[in-house]
């Protein structure tokens, strides 16, 4: 922050704020969108009939919390393998 200080003065940091108000973020942030969006598409593309619509706000790290997780609950190892069975199958897939 302090080398950003030292090489703008508050009237650019302004406008480039302003600017991303309008545009968008800039960033990783807007990669972080782009990613969802894909995501998104492809989770829609592939759910099953009468499976629920992702959004592309479900695919974007929560990078201010202690993660998506989190967000969600304290998961475990085996919450993640259940998660796993079910997408396996919910895509086809079949247990060896």
């Amino acid at each position: 922050m302090g080398e950003l200080l030292a090489r703008i003065d508050a009237r650019e940091l302004s406008a480039w704020a302003a600017y991303e108000r309008v545009t968008g973020p800039l960033g990783p942030d807007r990669a972080d969108i782009h990613a969802a969006i894909i995501a998104s598409t492809i989770a829609n593309a592939n759910r099953g009939k009468g499976g629920r619509v992702a959004k592309p706000e479900d695919f974007i790290p929560r990078w201010d919390q202690r993660g998506a997780a989190a967000a969600a609950g304290e998961q475990t190892g085996e919450d993640h393998l259940r998660l796993i069975k079910s997408l396996n199958r919910a895509m086809g897939g079949h247990e060896q």
